[in-house]
């Protein structure tokens, strides 16, 4: 069995999606926490498994048969570390084949404040005996491409990543990665830093959005804290404001560039290119 967690989030469906071009639906488990929203799944003749990350008892019984895992990590802020050591243990009781973690880019090393549970979600998987492959995700293209209304509505960009390149993917990109690790005959690799194959500057992302658009859209570089500050001032919760504020100071020193190219050698086609996202987007 090939067991994926979070099964019902953005990404995971899509992992999902990709595994059904070559497995059979019977040997892919959906662990999911709402097992009514996987319905549609369940119709498609995926199991569907009830896995709380917070529940080791319903990991057990949903990693029954695992040969593969896919922990897709945890959206809870400050609580992924034990979360996510929950999977890991459940899996080193079902004695899965291979262990497969969604981290971040470069998270041996990365300044990004959202890194350290990755980190610490990094050593638990090594730890842990069992043959791992750590996809560290880059930046997904949906990050910035999800808010183009409101950059259209009030005629400007806003960020706070300065000059910095930001090596994005699409998730539909960093899914292919997943599935191809899942499904590989071969030895996977112990770490992939994974990244979109062409850096950007939100500079450079306006000027697509105008482009496509056909309306001015400039690129407005705010300081860290103005940045933090007017995310909450649009409705977002303050640690959330203060991720993705960091992220972007961050990304202005590099943190967030790659130009290894493994993303799309991984999945055996270049990945999302800049005008499609924003085509897609717009």
């Amino acid at each position: 069995m090939i067991i994926v967690t979070g099964a019902t989030g953005q990404l995971g469906r899509l992992v999902i999606a990709r595994l059904l071009k070559t497995v059979p639906a019977a040997q892919i488990v959906a662990a999911v926490r709402d097992v009514a929203k996987a319905s549609d799944l369940a119709a498609q003749g995926v199991q569907v498994r009830r896995a709380d990350y917070t529940d080791p008892a319903s990991l057990d019984a949903a990693f029954q048969g695992a040969i593969k895992v896919l922990l897709i990590s945890s959206n809870e802020l400050g609580q992924r570390g034990a979360q996510h050591r929950n999977v890991i243990d459940a899996a080193v009781r079902a004695k899965a084949g291979l262990l497969a973690y969604t981290s971040v880019l470069h998270a041996d090393t990365s300044p990004l404040v959202l890194a350290a549970e990755h980190r610490e979600t990094e050593a638990a998987v090594r730890a842990s005996g069992l043959p791992y492959s750590l996809l560290r995700n880059g930046w997904y293209v949906e990050n910035y491409t999800g808010g183009l209304g409101g950059a259209l509505a009030h005629g400007a960009l806003a960020g706070g990543a300065g000059e910095g390149r930001i090596a994005a993917a699409a998730r539909a990109d960093y899914a292919d990665a997943a599935a191809a690790v899942l499904t590989s005959t071969q030895v996977v690799e112990q770490v992939y830093e994974l990244a979109g194959d062409h850096g950007f500057t939100l500079g450079e992302l306006a000027d697509e959005v105008s482009r496509q658009s056909g309306k001015h859209i400039p690129f407005h570089n705010l300081p860290q804290q103005e940045y933090r500050e007017m995310l909450v001032g649009v409705g977002l919760p303050a640690a959330l404001a203060e991720l993705i504020s960091d992220s972007d100071a961050q990304a202005a020193k590099g943190a967030l560039d790659d130009r290894s190219g493994t993303l799309g050698k991984l999945i055996g086609h270049p990945t999302i290119t800049l005008a499609d996202a924003v085509k897609a987007a717009l």
